[in-house]
């Protein structure tokens, strides 16, 4: 049941990325940062690309993807559609790794250390899509405010 939980909210709010990115009239301000704003949706966007597919597409689907964390928020002017067709992989390599779990595995330490204490896999799981939600609301302020 958590499994399914966690699927439903990973694809929910992965599909709302993908609406948020598609959403953006003026393709340029994507990448637009101004006066607070430090970091552009599209690197936001990246940013939670790589971190969805370390900590569940390498981890736990075994996807062998090498994240260079650095190029998340130096890379700039991606194309819309790329960035689309990026969420919409991670949609897919998140689907087919929370598959491979069972609720006992959820019960299980998590393989890396990602914060100052080992954690079960279920709380990771649970801490990735706050994450998600997190920067998908900055994304949505960021539209709103840049792309007009």
């Amino acid at each position: 049941m958590a499994i399914e939980t966690l699927k439903t909210l990973f694809n929910r709010d992965l599909n709302k990325l993908k609406l948020e990115i598609g959403s953006y009239q003026n393709e340029s301000k994507i990448w637009s940062i101004d006066k607070n704003i430090s970091n552009s949706a599209g690197n936001l966007c990246l940013h939670l690309i790589g971190n969805l597919n370390t900590y569940i597409g390498a981890q736990i689907g075994k996807t062998n993807y090498i994240r260079n964390r650095e190029l998340e928020f130096s890379q700039k002017d991606i194309p819309q559609a790329v960035l689309i067709t990026q969420i919409e992989a991670t949609i897919q390599t998140v689907n087919e790794a929370l598959l491979l779990l069972t609720d006992a595995d959820l019960r299980k330490e998590y393989p890396l250390l990602v914060f100052e204490t080992k954690t079960s896999t279920a709380f990771l799981l649970i801490h990735l899509t706050t994450h998600l939600a997190y920067h998908l609301g900055q994304i949505n302020y960021h539209r709103r405010l840049l792309d007009n």
